[in-house]
């Protein structure tokens, strides 16, 4: 089965979507049905890497056709982790021989591998491996970001937060790597030292739930867990809310750049600044900010622009 040997791109697609969708449901049956406590379902391929290989119009026809979103489409998985291809960075290892379904050359591999993270680019926890390293030690920061995902030895999270100038919005708007994600943020009461929140994150009415436990262990790190919520399970927690907090409203602009994933939260008490975040594998690794983007400052140790914070104070800064 191939594009050129179906009646249309449209068909191919729909097909290779719907094996793609079986085969991970069979595995979730399986899984479910195993006696141990951890397991781990690793998928060579996720669904939304269909939309690199189609137009939007048929995309969006796909979706229709599968009764789904692109939302739960994306967020059906729990992390993605995108290995750039050797045609960026890597080129003297990029090869056809051997390859029967690659037919590319390096500036088409190159380009497509760009539609791929364009496609993802909006998933709460994608990232982006790339050739700045021999393949071994490729491989070994991908086992690293997979471990730091499931908090594999302790669930870490290393954020740093910057505040900047409020941003261009029509041009993240056409950027093909930027997606818009609507966001509302309720706080649970909590045990003293810790945060809990619940989150309702996603676009255009379709939605997924998360519920998110924190707790601080230096300036730029924290012990995070997190759970999917049902809809229900979501409706359910929100009778714990924090009545000191009220519920926290953003718009996050999630966006890929030279292999970093940023998250530029807009919030509708701001008219001059915002937040961007980045989550780092290391406290000390260097980040590459968006020339368009003007920081004002770092405040990832500044209690007083964490989200818990701007629910009690409705984003007023003394």
């Amino acid at each position: 089965m191939a594009p050129w040997a179906c009646r249309s791109n449209l068909d191919y697609q729909r097909s290779q979507m719907r094996l793609q969708l079986d085969k991970e449901r069979v595995y979730e049956r399986a899984a479910a049905a195993m006696p141990v406590e951890k397991i781990l379902i690793v998928c060579d391929r996720g669904a939304m890497d269909n939309k690199a290989y189609m137009d939007a119009l048929d995309f969006a026809r796909l979706l229709e056709d599968m009764d789904t979103t692109e939302v739960q489409l994306r967020d059906r998985y729990d992390g993605v982790f995108h290995l750039v291809t050797a045609a960026k960075g890597a080129e003297a290892f990029y090869t056809t021989e051997g390859h029967a379904a690659r037919t590319e050359s390096v500036a088409q591999a190159a380009a497509l591998d760009d539609k791929l993270i364009a496609a993802w680019t909006g998933h709460p926890h994608l990232r982006v491996i790339d050739n700045a390293t021999d393949f071994d030690d490729k491989l070994k920061r991908l086992i690293a970001e997979i471990r730091a995902l499931l908090g594999e030895p302790e669930p870490m999270e290393i954020e740093r937060k910057f505040l900047i100038e409020y941003p261009d919005l029509k041009w993240l708007e056409q950027l093909p790597n930027c997606r818009k994600v609507d966001i509302i943020q309720t706080y649970l009461l909590a045990k003293p030292g810790e945060e809990v929140r619940v989150r309702q994150r996603g676009e255009n009415g379709s939605y997924i739930y998360y519920k998110t436990c924190k707790r601080r262990v230096s300036d730029v790190a924290r012990v995070e867990v997190e759970e999917r919520l049902s809809q229900s399970e979501y409706l359910k927690l929100l009778m714990d809310a924090d009545p000191e907090k009220r519920p926290i409203r953003k718009t996050r602009w999630c966006l890929t750049y030279e292999n970093q994933y940023f998250e530029i939260d807009v919030y509708p008490f701001w008219t001059d600044q915002a937040i961007m975040e980045i989550e780092l594998r290391e406290e000390h690794e260097p980040i590459h900010f968006p020339k368009q983007l003007k920081v004002i400052r770092e405040v990832t140790s500044d209690e007083r622009y964490q989200n818990a914070s701007l629910a009690k104070t409705g984003g007023e800064i003394k």
